[in-house]
């Protein structure tokens, strides 16, 4: 079983919607560069998904950004979040193929809090 966590532990993390505006392939690795806006601001993230999503595919999809993480440098680009989805390496080993966790096509819009 993992570590618990405490409610408070949980509090600490900022949820919100967020639109990818646009999305492009880094070249040579398994990297998507997506622009997403949260409502207040578009933010730049660097996510490792580009095996299971093109970019065009990630254009106009509503995500889950945790939107207070410290922002990393990864291959030369700073990333300002990560997007959540379900389906970690120990599901993979499994046969799980990831999946991002998206909002449905409701009135949804971005920067809302997800609790």
């Amino acid at each position: 079983m993992s570590e618990q966590i405490t409610i408070d532990d949980f509090a600490k993390l900022k949820l919100v919607v967020g639109v990818v505006k646009t999305a492009e392939r880094i070249e040579g690795t398994r990297l998507l560069r997506l622009m997403i806006d949260i409502g207040t601001e578009t933010r730049q993230v660097i996510s490792g998904i580009a095996e299971l999503y093109t970019a065009e595919e990630m254009v106009g999809k509503k995500i889950i950004l945790i939107a207070n993480l410290k922002p990393r440098v990864i291959r030369g680009f700073e990333s300002q979040g990560m997007i959540l989805a379900a389906g970690c390496k120990e599901d993979e080993e499994k046969g799980i193929r990831p999946r991002l966790l998206t909002v449905d096509d409701g009135d949804i819009p971005p920067g809302t809090s997800v609790c």
